[in-house]
């Protein structure tokens, strides 16, 4: 399989389907993946496939990278609609991260302050306070929702913290009274033998549910663009993904598709 490592702090800018004119930060390891999920359909591949020297930027890197970056765009006359945080892995395992956060909107104010920030997050770090007060600054709080049951996550999210459960997640994104946007993946097929379709009724029901405890501004659905680790997973179709999306309207979330 090929998997996709970004190999600088920051990249593009790209155009995202989601989000627009993206420049990319990448908080983690430039030669390598870290993360404290394991998602069978990341395409930066498994973490045991992407190890690499461990050096994460320090937070004086991230700044003087970004502003140069941004400094180059500004003279340029460059459209930017957003600055993402994403890369090889979890961006809020970066011990520096609320700071960085602060240094990004100092940077954003100062060259380009009509973009807004995003944080493209699995949530496992969110019961941090610093982590948590840090998202809430940023225009688009992005974090991962794939299944409202643990089994699936274990199978297919695969977190590396046993601790985790999908009931803690969802009390802690309810803590955000709103102020979120939930990322959800939706795939089918099979991967060990195990049914890892999370379109189901009963799926999306449950899932439904939980959105409404949890109140996002907006729901992103999705699905797999491109070659995954794992051989097995399928891509579900527009038509579904439409077809999940009007159920979720009619409970009162607001959806965005990208197929």
């Amino acid at each position: 399989m090929s998997t996709i490592l970004f190999n600088q702090i920051v990249f593009g800018p790209v155009k995202s389907r989601r989000l627009g004119v993206s420049l990319g930060i990448n908080l983690l390891p430039v030669d390598g993946k870290l993360c404290s999920f394991d998602c069978i359909y990341c395409e930066c591949g498994l973490n045991a496939q992407g190890k690499g020297n461990g050096i994460i930027p320090s937070r004086e890197e991230v700044k003087s990278a970004l502003e140069k970056k941004l400094m180059e765009m500004k003279s340029e006359h460059a459209p930017l609609d957003v600055i993402t945080f994403a890369g090889n892995g979890e961006p809020t395992l970066h011990s520096d991260f609320s700071a960085v956060i602060d240094d990004t909107i100092e940077l954003r104010d100062k060259y380009f302050p009509e973009t807004k920030i995003s944080v493209l997050s699995n949530a496992s770090m969110i019961h941090k306070p610093e982590v948590f007060q840090a998202l809430l600054k940023i225009d688009n709080n992005i974090l991962k929702l794939d299944s409202i049951k643990d089994e699936y996550v274990y199978n297919v999210d695969r977190p590396q913290n046993t601790a985790f459960t999908v009931g803690k997640l969802i009390e802690n994104l309810k803590k955000f009274e709103g102020r979120l946007i939930i990322q959800t993946m939706f795939i089918k097929g099979m991967y060990n033998s195990i049914n890892v379709d999370n379109t189901s009724d009963e799926h999306i029901a449950e899932f439904i549910d939980a959105l409404r405890k949890i109140n996002p501004q907006l729901i992103m659905i999705y699905t797999i663009a491109r070659e995954t680790p794992v051989k097995g997973i399928e891509k579900v179709s527009e038509e579904e993904l439409n077809r999940i999306a009007e159920k979720i309207r009619e409970a009162g979330v607001k959806v965005s598709v990208s197929a």
